[in-house]
C-alpha cells in the first residue's frame, strides 16, 4: 500500500484558483492527494497532468485516480522536464512555443512510503542497502557517493545540503571505514555519522544521522538543481492569470522558492520621493502570500511530518 497523507492539501490547491476547464500539473504526484482533490474539481473539459519519478507512485495513482478517466495523463518523468514534457502533449495549447497551462504544483521532499520503505534506503531507522534513488532507473546511489566520492566531495554534500556542522569529522570517518570495507547499508552509515559526532551534540537536535541523510539524498537526487530549473520552467508554462503552488519542507528548498519568485517579480526603480511610478518596470509574477502559509495546529495533530511544510502562491501577470 502505498499510504502517504498529503500535506497542505486544500491550502495549496485552493491557492491555484482552480478553473473547471483548465489544464494543470502536479509536478509531484507522489500518494495523488493533490491530483485526486484538483481532478474532483474539473469538468469533462478539464486536464490534470501528474508527473512523478518514482513507478511506484505512478502505479498507486492509476488506481487512486482511475475515476477521472481521461481528465488525467500519468508521466514518468523528473519535474525538471517540465516543459518539454508539456510541449508533447496534444491539448496543451502553446503560445510562441511555449506551453501554456493554468495553474503547477509542487510538493516537494520524500513521501512517506519512501521513508517507511526500509529497502528504498531512504531511512535511518531501517537498516537496508545504500540507495536513495527517487528513480530507480538512475544510475547514482548513496553508496556509490560515501564509497567512491574524494573526502572533500562527502564532506561539501553533508554541509552544503545538509547543513551538517561535523560534515567534515564524518567525511572523515567514512573514508576510513571504506579503506577496511565499504560502507553499504544505511545502518553502517548512520553508525558511522553517529562516531563522527561529539557526544555532547549527539544529545540534542533529534537523531544525530538526519541531516547527513538529508543531504546525501539531495545529491543523489539532484533535488535542488531539479526544482531550480522545474520552477522557472513552470513560470515560463504558466498563462496569464495562471498559479503555481510550491510546498517546500527544509531551508534550502524555501530559500529557492522564494528567491525564484521574487525574482519575477517588478522592482520600480523611481526615487523614493516620486508620487508616482514612471520607470514602467513590469514583472512576471505577483505574489500571493507575501509570507509563506504554514500548517494549521489540527493538521500538525494528525501528521508531525507535516511541521517543517511552507506553502508559497504566485501568479502570472
Amino acid at each position: 500500500m502505498f499510504h502517504h497523507i498529503t500535506v497542505l492539501k486544500e491550502e495549496a490547491t485552493e491557492g491555484l484558483h482552480i478553473k473547471q476547464d483548465g489544464v494543470y500539473v502536479d509536478c509531484t504526484l507522489g500518494g495523488a492527494g493533490h491530483s485526486a482533490l484538483i481532478a474532483s474539481k474539473l469538468s469533462g473539459e478539464g486536464r490534470l497532468i501528474c508527473l512523478d519519478q518514482d513507478d511506484w507512485a505512478l502505479e498507486n495513482a492509476k488506481e487512486r485516480l482511475a475515476e477521472y478517466g481521461e481528465k488525467v495523463v500519468l508521466v514518468k518523468t523528473n519535474f525538471r522536464d517540465l516543459e518539454s514534457v508539456l510541449k508533447d502533449v496534444p491539448f496543451v495549447l502553446q503560445k510562441d512555443g511555449v506551453p501554456q497551462v493554468d495553474g503547477i504544483l509542487f510538493d516537494l521532499g520524500v513521501s512517506s512510503p519512501q521513508f517507511d520503505e526500509g529497502e528504498r534506503g531512504f531511512s535511518y531507522n531501517h537498516d537496508a542497502p545504500l540507495d536513495m534513488r527517487m528513480d530507480q532507473s538512475a544510475l547514482l546511489t548513496a553508496a556509490d557517493i560515501v564509497n567512491t566520492w574524494s573526502e572533500a566531495e562527502i564532506a561539501r554534500v553533508l554541509f552544503q545540503y545538509g547543513e551538517e556542522k561535523f560534515s567534515r569529522r564524518i567525511a572523515r570517518r567514512i573514508v576510513d571505514r571504506r579503506a577496511e570495507r565499504p560502507v553499504e547499508t544505511t545502518g553502517d552509515l548512520a553508525e558511522l555519522i553517529k562516531e563522527g559526532i561529539p557526544a555532547a551534540a549527539r544529545r540534542t537536535g533529534g537523531h544525530p544521522a538526519k541531516r547527513s541523510f538529508q543531504g546525501l539524498r539531495i545529491a543523489v537526487n539532484d533535488e535542488l538543481g531539479a526544482f531550480e530549473e522545474g520552477l522557472h520552467g513552470a513560470v515560463r508554462c504558466l498563462a496569464p492569470g495562471g498559479r503555481v503552488s510550491v510546498i517546500t519542507f527544509h531551508s534550502l528548498e524555501d530559500r529557492i522558492c522564494k528567491q525564484i519568485l521574487s525574482s519575477y517579480v517588478s522592482r520600480c526603480t523611481c526615487p523614493p520621493d516620486f508620487p508616482l511610478c514612471v520607470c514602467g518596470a513590469e514583472g512576471t509574477l505577483k505574489l500571493i502570500n507575501r509570507k509563506p502559509l504554514v500548517p494549521s495546529e489540527e493538521e500538525l495533530e494528525l501528521n508531525m511530518r507535516a511541521r517543517s511544510a511552507k506553502l508559497r502562491i504566485a501568479e502570472k501577470l
